[in-house]
């Protein structure tokens, strides 16, 4: 593997405790070295932070520059894994045909799709595609509005790709991890998103027969946002007005509140358009709004497994100050991915693994 050298003293390099276990040879940094190097650039905020925890930890004096050479040559060799594993999913006949469903009645796996925004030197902030692949688990919580324990569905043992760029690649690659993670032995699955037509695009492309639901929370602002086209806000009216439609929302009538704003649109009101593309929102997705139908079906409403995963995709990338080259950004990505998804390890085996470049 082609890794940046660093060189270490001789007389210190045979004094640090860990040389034996890290595998370190006089003059170089060991593969185990590389390795831990490359797993804390992508879990940490920032390379400087890797090299202090080496430094502590490890008594290793690592550079910053040396942690980033690391972290690119691996991130590299990453997306070579990544690219391997679309082109197996993505190259199939069954690409284009619903997934096959399995008889284990309790099997039931979601993916999620969003984006964040990075800053890219010369461009400026760019998207980062984010998507998630995970299992779905009903157990007790606690409901926050009434404070009975209720079995609710939940998100769980979530895997994350993303991609610096547009929606296709980054649904093959979500579908490249859905396949990877057992997709078609699940006997049910289902697609969350907030109301980007992106998003409901690779859905169908990808996940044909999967159920499909608008984020509750995403629903909700979008609620907010027609009440104070209907009502002014912070009167009793509009407070009246969003509680009772939020209550047609979560039941499943997202296409009354269309019909209502684009009545009160053809009526003359100075704000139409605005009204228009309001209820085309909830008109559009009417379909993808039967929450409580869903909830007693032990499904989860709500996006927030990627919407924190975008968080902390934004919390490696988007520090204070944080500048990335096009590359140097698109190298880390997938090493942030591994470690997030909690399969860097696999990672850096079938990195390894490749065959010379």
């Amino acid at each position: 593997m082609n890794v940046a050298i660093t060189t270490v003293p001789a007389a210190r390099a045979g004094f640090f405790p860990l040389d034996r276990q890290l595998e370190l040879g006089v003059g170089v940094w060991s593969e185990g070295l590389q390795r831990e190097a490359v797993f804390l650039s992508g879990a940490v905020p920032s390379f400087e932070l890797a090299k202090m925890i080496l430094n502590r930890i490890g008594q290793i004096n690592i550079s910053q520059v040396s942690a980033w050479r690391c972290a690119q040559e691996a991130g590299a060799r990453f997306q070579a894994v990544e690219a391997a594993e679309q082109v197996r999913a993505n190259a199939l006949p069954e690409q284009w045909e619903p997934p096959s469903r399995a008889e284990v009645a309790d099997q039931r796996m979601g993916v999620s799709m969003d984006g964040a925004s990075i800053h890219i030197r010369k461009e400026g902030w760019k998207d980062v595609k984010i998507g998630v692949v995970f299992a779905v688990e009903v157990k007790p919580t606690k409901d926050k509005e009434t404070g009975e324990t209720v079995d609710l569905a939940h998100a769980v043992d979530s895997s994350y790709v993303a991609h610096l760029g547009g929606p296709d690649v980054l649904g093959e690659k979500t579908w490249a991890m859905a396949r990877r993670n057992g997709w078609e032995q699940a006997q049910d699955t289902v697609v969350l998103g907030d109301g980007a037509p992106w998003i409901w695009n690779q859905a169908a492309l990808h996940f044909g027969r999967s159920h499909q639901v608008v984020d509750w929370y995403h629903a909700k602002e979008h609620l907010v946002a027609a009440a104070r086209l209907m009502k002014q806000d912070g009167t009793a009216a509009f407070t009246r007005w969003l509680k009772s439609r939020e209550t047609l929302l979560y039941q499943g009538h997202a296409d009354k509140i269309a019909d209502e704003l684009e009545k009160t649109a053809r009526k003359g009101a100075v704000n139409a358009e605005q009204l228009n593309t309001a209820a085309g929102y909830f008109r559009t997705n009417h379909q993808r709004m039967n929450y409580i139908e869903m909830r007693e079906e032990e499904w989860p409403i709500g996006s927030g497994m990627v919407e924190s995963g975008a968080k902390q995709f934004k919390a490696r990338f988007s520090g204070p100050g944080m500048r990335w080259s096009r590359q140097g950004a698109e190298n880390l990505l997938p090493v942030r991915a591994a470690v997030l998804s909690g399969r860097f390890d696999q990672m850096w085996a079938a990195a390894k693994n490749l065959p010379p470049a």
